[in-house]
């Protein structure tokens, strides 16, 4: 029973985790524009994977997105590669988890088959999670360069240059999700011991005579003690040589035969 809850659980925090990491990868608001030293703003600028944002006071919001990738970043491109990455190995760990829940049962599947399973969904689970982390850590670690060498050129009197920008919503909603998946991946894991068979755990092992073959019989035997009495009673000497005689007589025995 523990062993099916853990595999549900599993199942479920994990379909949590893969669907924030799609929501994480749509979502616009990755970096935003930091409005400390100017709360009040006429034009609000953040920027997604996939397109930048402007919304103006009025309310009216225009988007534009990336036409093109060459003359994007590397690290910007690299943390578009793993978020999909991690995506496509979450779906397909959603999928083999499905056939692999031992509440499911499809044909003759032995639970073997459903042990496999249940671990390779777990490892693609763990593996979408670390994409997923990884993403979003690299993402943030260029905010936080890009951040203070916006700083450093505020100092320097060149503030209308160019824009600082922080973390957006996008970003924990990766690490959130990430840690999701990473989670129910290590459940999967777990679950899967609780689903091997006893007897391909613990295999028995046969020994053979060396010398010839020789079959031992595991049915009960007496020993005996030593104390038992004679099945057959012990007759005379001279009843038996008087039963009979040389010349075929009947012949009495006499009575020095029983001294």
């Amino acid at each position: 029973m523990s062993t099916t809850i853990c595999q549900v659980m599993g199942f479920i925090v994990s379909s949590l985790g893969v669907a924030g990491c799609m929501v994480s990868t749509a979502m616009d608001m990755w970096s935003t524009q930091d409005l400390y030293d100017n709360p009040v703003t006429a034009v609000f600028q953040y920027q997604g994977l996939w397109r930048s944002c402007v919304r103006q006071s009025s309310g009216f919001t225009e988007c534009r997105p990336y036409f093109t990738i060459l003359g994007l970043p590397a690290m910007f491109q690299a943390v578009r590669a793993l978020m999909i990455v991690g995506i496509v190995l979450g779906i397909l760990g959603l999928l083999v988890c499905i056939f692999a829940l031992k509440c499911v049962r499809i044909g003759s599947m032995e639970d073997s088959a459903k042990a496999n399973m249940t671990l390779t969904s777990g490892i693609m689970f763990i593996v979408a999670g670390l994409c997923a982390i990884t993403g979003v850590s690299v993402f943030a670690n260029m905010l936080v360069t890009n951040f203070w060498m916006s700083t450093a050129s505020m100092y320097q009197g060149m503030q209308n240059i160019q824009n600082r920008y922080t973390f957006g919503s996008a970003l924990f909603v990766g690490w959130v999700a990430g840690g999701l998946a990473l989670v129910g991946g290590i459940m999967m894991c777990l679950a899967c011991r609780g689903l091997i068979p006893e007897e391909s755990r613990y295999k028995a092992v046969s020994y053979n005579a060396s010398g010839r073959n020789i079959s031992y019989r595991t049915g009960p035997y007496k020993v005996g003690s030593g104390y038992e009495p004679e099945t057959k009673s012990r007759k005379g000497a001279g009843c038996e040589e008087a039963a009979r005689s040389e010349d075929g007589r009947r012949s009495y025995p006499s009575k020095y035969d029983y001294v």
